[in-house]
């Protein structure tokens, strides 16, 4: 079995709500545990609180703040987004004394390393499908992201 047909298996048990999965090969046993409840409620918790009040703050005082929000939804329109193709940890480098695989400014090309999203202790390199400038990265390093996740903003060159 190889990582592709892993991470198809373990983003088809997350968007499943199976809790477990064994399949086991002449030379390969792989077995997948998820607890989809947990996660689910931590990372729909901390959103719901971050968001309301970052957005009752700029909308209490005056409706100026709304004005520049306004524009960077036409910005981002013309970006590719990268995604989390599983639900994981994400990694901007292999290790911390590492460097980062990619920085704000640096250029990518199909199959360029992004990043490493480890999930159930396996570590997975995502390649990028799109080529183009890294504009902006939308994860914290080492923070949990959950399935069509957007990682990062790419401007196409």
């Amino acid at each position: 079995m190889d990582i592709k047909q892993i991470q198809d298996l373990i983003r088809f048990v997350s968007k499943s709500g199976v809790n477990e999965v064994s399949i086991e090969q002449k030379d390969f046993k792989i077995t997948i545990k998820t607890n989809e409840v947990q996660p689910t409620v931590v990372h729909a918790t901390i959103p719901a609180v971050t968001q309301p009040v970052t957005q009752a703050l700029p909308t209490a005082p005056a409706p100026a703040p709304v004005e520049p929000t306004a524009p960077a939804a036409p910005d981002t329109s013309k970006y590719i987004t990268v995604k989390s193709p599983m639900i994981g940890t994400f990694y901007r480098s292999s290790s911390p004394d590492k460097p980062l695989f990619v920085n704000v400014g640096d250029e990518i090309k199909p199959g360029s390393v992004v990043c490493i999203i480890e999930a159930m202790k396996l570590f997975n390199e995502i390649e990028s499908e799109v080529s183009g400038r890294i504009v902006k990265v939308l994860v914290d390093n080492a923070s949990p992201v959950e399935y069509d996740q957007p990682l990062f903003l790419v401007e196409p060159v």
